[in-house]
C-alpha cells in the first residue's frame, strides 16, 4: 500500500556546493547513461523512483551509473564483496580538499597535471582518483596492501582511455608502512588523502553492520548484509581508525619535504583529541579540521602540513 507522497528537498544541503551529486538522483537520466541500472529501479512506498538500498548488486549498479553519468567513465567494475563506496561522500572529500589547496594558491583551486595526489588505500574501486582526475585533472598515485585491489583498480584504469597516464596504482608490500615504499626518492605530492579502516576488529565491524541495519529497518536482521561491501583490510585494522591515523601521522614526519598537505578522513569524533596530540608531538606547522556531512552522518577531514 502506498504511503502519503513524501516531499523531498531538491538538494542534499550538507554536501559541498560544487558536488554534482548534491541534487536528488534523476533515475531516468541515470538509466539513459547506464541502461544496466534499469532492472534495479523500482517505485518506493511514496511512488518515487528508487532502488533497493539493501541489495548489494543494486548499490553497485547505482555507483556504476553515477560514475558513467557524472564522471564519463566507460567501465567500472569491482570484485564481489569488495567495498562499493557511497560516491557523494567520496566526491565531497575531493571538493573540500580542493578548497584547502586554494588557500595557498591565491584563492584559486589548482588544476591540471601539476597537482599530484596520493590516495592511501585506493581500494579495488579507485573512486577517489577517478573523481579527482575527472573534476580537477589532477594526477594520482594510489596505494594498497591487497594485490586483488591493485589488479581491479588497474583494470578500471586500463579500460578507460581517459584515465591512462593519469592514475598509477602501487602495491604496498610491507603492511607496517604507509608512505615508506610508496613515495619514491625525489617524488613530490601536493596532498595525500586517506579513508582509513574504521573498525578495530571483524567483530566490531559486524556489530556496526547490525546497528546500521537496525536503524534502517527498525528491526533485527537475521543475516548481516553489507550493502556497500568491504573486505577485512577495507573495514577494520588492529587498533582501528585511531591507531591507523596515529601511525600515519608519525610516519608523515619522515616525508615532510615530499608532501605539502597530508590528510585523512576521521569518522569518530572521539578520536580527534588523540589525533591532535599526535600532530602536536611531530610539530606539524598547521592543522586544519574540515567538517563534512551526508544525510544524518557527520565526519571530518583532518589535514596537516610541515610547510
Amino acid at each position: 500500500m502506498s504511503g502519503k507522497k513524501k516531499i523531498h528537498s531538491k538538494t542534499k544541503s550538507k554536501l559541498h556546493p560544487r558536488n554534482p551529486l548534491r541534487k536528488r538522483y534523476d533515475f531516468k537520466e541515470l538509466v539513459s547513461s547506464c541502461p544496466e541500472l534499469s532492472p534495479f529501479v523500482i517505485k518506493n512506498d511514496y511512488g518515487d523512483l528508487s532502488i533497493n538500498f539493501f541489495d548489494p548488486e543494486a548499490i553497485k549498479m547505482l555507483n556504476t551509473a553515477l560514475l558513467k553519468h557524472f564522471y564519463k567513465l566507460d567501465f567500472w567494475e569491482i570484485p564481489p564483496q569488495y567495498l562499493c563506496p557511497p560516491i557523494p561522500g567520496r566526491a565531497d572529500y575531493i571538493h573540500h580538499i580542493a578548497d584547502l589547496l586554494s588557500t595557498s594558491n591565491d584563492g584559486e583551486i589548482p588544476t591540471g597535471e601539476k597537482v599530484k595526489c596520493l590516495d592511501i588505500g585506493v581500494g579495488a574501486n579507485c573512486v577517489y582518483p577517478i573523481i579527482g582526475n575527472k573534476t580537477y585533472s589532477w594526477k594520482f598515485v594510489g596505494s594498497d596492501i591487497d594485490p586483488k585491489s591493485v589488479d581491479a583498480a588497474n583494470k578500471i584504469i586500463d579500460s578507460n582511455p581517459s584515465l591512462k597516464n593519469q592514475i598509477e596504482v602501487r602495491f604496498q608490500k610491507n603492511k607496517k608502512f604507509i608512505f615508506n615504499g610508496i613515495i619514491q626518492e625525489g617524488e613530490y605530492f601536493e596532498l595525500t588523502i586517506c579513508n582509513p579502516p574504521f573498525h578495530s576488529s571483524a567483530e566490531e565491524a559486524e556489530k556496526g553492520t547490525r546497528r546500521k541495519l537496525k536503524n534502517l529497518t527498525s528491526k533485527k536482521e537475521k543475516e548481516n548484509i553489507l550493502n556497500f561491501g568491504g573486505k577485512s583490510n577495507e573495514l577494520w585494522t588492529k587498533g582501528g581508525e585511531r591507531k591507523f591515523i596515529k601511525n600515519m601521522i608519525r610516519e608523515s614526519k619522515n616525508f615532510a619535504t615530499s608532501v605539502k598537505w597530508f590528510s585523512t578522513l576521521v569518522s569518530k569524533q572521539s578520536n580527534l583529541n588523540a589525533i591532535y596530540d599526535a600532530l602536536k608531538n611531530i610539530n606539524a606547522t598547521k592543522v586544519k579540521t574540515i567538517p563534512m556531512g551526508q544525510g544524518q552522518k557527520t565526519s571530518r577531514i583532518v589535514a596537516w602540513t610541515f610547510r
